[in-house]
């Protein structure tokens, strides 16, 4: 499946996923992702799934339902698909939904990605570090990716798209939430420009376990540096639809592996499909793990777990910019 939801944003409210790339496939490593590490780090588009049955489970699912936004984003970084401009125009000439892209912004120094964006009506693109040092450690990007042409490239993506330009920051303590970071931060999104700036920080379980929220005291003085930003430090509310799965179990796992789910919300999975005992049988069966982030249970799709890895990774960051385009 390619579509998923709708899932509650706290950006977007009423979110029907769309994913057209294969899972984990993306041109950053970030240590808060939280659909873990990177599998294939790749800058290379590619049409990796037909288009048309995209754009057709696009449309089948609007049928019974009418999000407020339909969003590319997903198993890693959608641009790396070739298709998204296709997409993006088919479905907004067909189905007249807003469209989203959420980008870690790192191929928008290329043309041809600024193009395909252009139809879409919000774009998320994301900025963690304010200089390369920091840039390497938070996002781990592909060797092919450096941060200066990053920054260029979104510089010029904001001076040239109609739509709205959301931008946000990933604050993890002990990286880049100190006010010398904030600042340089600051500086970049001076040129930018975006029409909001959202403050996030990591509440579901990261790719690599020493990843926290900042202080309080951080936070706050992060708002102050960062003047007219919306911190989003809570957990999404609202109900997740589920009229397209057909049982407990294909939803759970489906839209576990793109949105990380916590205990409760999985038992409302189950109480909807009056399936009980599907939560523990995934758990026996080992196809989901139960992990504790800061305090809070989450039930995640095995390939999730930093405890399981289609590719174990236990490699720095110069290993892993070392790695080849796919």
């Amino acid at each position: 499946m390619y579509v998923y939801g709708p899932v509650p944003s706290r950006r977007l409210g009423r979110s029907l996923g769309v994913s057209p790339i294969p899972s984990k496939t993306c041109s950053y490593s970030c240590v808060y992702c939280q659909l873990g590490r990177t599998n294939h780090l790749q800058i290379k588009r590619e049409s990796f799934f037909s288009k048309h049955d995209i754009f057709a489970e696009t449309i089948k699912y609007c049928q019974t339902t009418i999000p407020d936004y339909i969003t590319f984003a997903g198993d890693g970084e959608p641009t790396l698909c070739r298709d998204l401009g296709w997409l993006i125009r088919h479905i907004k000439t067909s189905l007249r939904i807003p469209t989203a892209v959420i980008t870690n912004s790192s191929l928008l120094y290329r043309k041809d990605i600024r193009q395909d964006l252009e139809k879409a009506d919000v774009v998320i693109p994301s900025i963690d570090a304010g200089d390369a040092r920091l840039y390497n450690i938070i996002n781990r990007p592909h060797s092919g990716i450096d941060f200066h042409t990053m920054v260029n490239g979104l510089i010029d993506f904001s001076q040239e798209f109609s739509g709205k330009l959301w931008l946000e920051i990933m604050l993890v303590k002990g990286l880049n939430d100190s006010p010398e970071e904030i600042n340089k931060i600051a500086k970049i999104i001076d040129k930018i420009k975006p029409n909001r700036v959202y403050l996030l920080t990591p509440t579901r379980p990261p790719a690599e376990s020493w990843v926290t929220p900042p202080y309080s005291g951080s936070l706050l003085k992060a708002q102050e540096l960062l003047k007219e930003v919306i911190p989003i430090v809570e957990y999404e509310t609202g109900e997740i639809e589920l009229d397209n799965f057909n049982n407990a179990t294909q939803s759970i796992i489906e839209i576990g592996s793109r949105h990380p789910m916590r205990r409760e919300q999985i038992e409302q999975i189950e109480k909807h499909f009056k399936e009980q005992g599907t939560i523990d049988q995934l758990i026996k069966e080992g196809k989901l793990i139960e992990q504790n982030y800061n305090g809070t249970i989450y039930l995640l799709p095995n390939k999730l777990s930093p405890h399981f890895q289609i590719k174990e990774i236990s490699k720095s960051t110069d290993q892993i910019n070392n790695q080849g385009e796919n």
